[in-house]
């Protein structure tokens, strides 16, 4: 007679529940890298589309969306006249509050960028999901805060922001401070874009959203050809890197600024490069397609 086979310790039952237990690991753990990844945490796949702002050694990756949001929060600063800290405080803020998301909702009442409570006077929930209103409402209470020009940028966000966790916004401060940086011009051929999102160019589009974000734009439109005069060598830098930014949105293929230029290829994270032609002092050069 042949031995008996041994049986196996695990019921259908028992199956089921191992495998179970882990699909919800692996799909936990799938959401926490896609928590993680929108937060600027884990390092992007290659070839994923996205965005690296890098200003002296550092550098902060974000997603598409996430660099079109962090272009309106900055920009916002530079149409106010504020110093680029302002810009640092938001960003620090946003990147703790929402991971530079504009949520539908959050903790009890609050929503959007900053997590904002209609609850508290900051606004409808409808005008808290508009990231101009949201950022303005920000910029507002922080001009109010007493020495929020050179307090400690954690304290500062928390005297607005009345956080339950009051010391969070301190592990973001490097990385606001990056994106300030680039995104109001003071740190140049700062930012480049891997889209390929193939948008049809809209220069119209491009230039109301300038307006609407850094101010009034003196430019001219030549077929596919955006031409913009700044006046200032930071500010043209900040149209510049803006332009770069929202390339997914409007089709931008290639911006100017002095004598660089960057150009999407679609592929890699193009570099700014050199040019043969510099431009006039103050003046910035957007193709799109």
């Amino acid at each position: 007679m042949a031995p008996p086979k041994p049986r196996s310790h695990l019921t259908r039952r028992g199956l089921g529940c191992l495998t179970l237990a882990l699909l919800l690991v692996v799909g936990a753990a799938i959401a926490g890298f896609a928590l993680l990844r929108d937060r600027g945490v884990t390092a992007p796949v290659p070839g994923q589309q996205r965005c690296v702002a890098t200003a002296g050694e550092s550098s902060v990756v974000l997603s598409l969306e996430q660099a079109h949001l962090t272009s309106i929060i900055v920009g916002l600063s530079v149409r106010r006249g504020l110093a680029p800290r302002a810009a640092s405080i938001a960003m620090a803020t946003v990147y703790q509050e929402s991971g530079i998301r504009n949520l539908d909702g959050g903790d009890r009442d609050s929503v959007g960028l900053f997590q904002q409570r209609p609850s508290q006077g900051w606004g409808t929930v409808k005008q808290l999901k508009d990231p101009y209103y949201a950022t303005g409402a920000f910029y507002d209470a922080l001009v109010k805060v007493k020495g929020w020009e050179d307090g400690d940028i954690t304290e500062v966000a928390q005297q607005v922001q009345r956080s339950g966790f009051p010391d969070a916004y301190r592990d973001h401060e490097a990385d606001g401070r990056v994106l300030a940086s680039v995104l109001t011009g003071r740190s140049t051929a700062g930012i480049s874009c891997l889209e390929r999102q193939d948008r049809a160019g809209n220069s119209d589009g491009l230039v109301t959203a300038m307006e609407k974000t850094l101010g009034t734009v003196d430019h001219a439109v030549d077929g596919p050809t955006v031409t913009v005069r700044a006046g200032k060598a930071t500010l043209a830098w900040a149209y510049g890197q803006h332009a770069v930014a929202n390339a997914a949105r409007y089709g931008v293929v290639s911006v100017t600024v002095a004598d660089r230029t960057w150009t999407s290829d679609g592929t890699t994270l193009a570099a700014w490069e050199v040019n043969r032609t510099m431009l006039g002092t103050g003046e910035v050069r957007v193709t799109l397609r």
